[in-house]
């Protein structure tokens, strides 16, 4: 993901979160850690070429000290089925074991089952609950990890996720 990229990002992020979407300044503040040798952030976007390259997914993880952290994924209805969100997590995890990390965390609201499916598709496991985590509408995140990011259980090939 690149500075260019945070409007379509932004209009796809009120589309699927339209309750606790982020700020730019938030998406600002990520791409800001993103760059150089102390890197510490890594977003991607996904774009359709048979839709004139429209942004159709977005992904970011932020790493630090052996443990990484699913900042954001999401993926555009008309995408859902498409093995979107999969590739997306597959390039996320991949930048994990780039950044040495051992094991990645990452929330994900209470009632979105769908999300969840994916996860543990992926050897994610349930290890808590945030209460109130999702704001203003007072949702509870699960709490999920994967102890090894560099072996995920159902890889998939094949990205076409655009790095920035």
């Amino acid at each position: 993901m690149r500075w260019w990229d945070i409007d379509a990002v932004l209009a796809l992020e009120h589309e699927m979160f339209p309750d606790d979407a982020w700020s730019p300044g938030m998406f600002w503040s990520e791409l800001a850690h993103a760059r150089g040798p102390r890197a510490t952030r890594r977003y991607v976007v996904a774009e359709d070429p048979a839709q004139n390259d429209r942004l159709v997914g977005y992904a970011g993880l932020a790493a630090v000290g052996g443990l990484g952290d699913v900042q954001t994924i999401a993926a555009a209805r008309d995408q859902w089925g498409t093995g979107l969100g999969a590739r997306l997590l597959t390039d996320l995890l991949g930048h994990a074991t780039a950044f040495e990390c051992t094991e990645v965390l990452l929330e994900v609201r209470v009632d979105n089952k769908r999300a969840q499916k994916l996860y543990e598709r992926f050897g994610f496991e349930p290890i808590g609950f945030r209460r109130g985590y999702y704001q203003p509408g007072n949702i509870d995140a699960l709490v999920m990890r994967l102890t090894d990011p560099g072996n995920p259980a159902n890889p998939v090939q094949g990205t076409e996720i655009h790095h920035g």
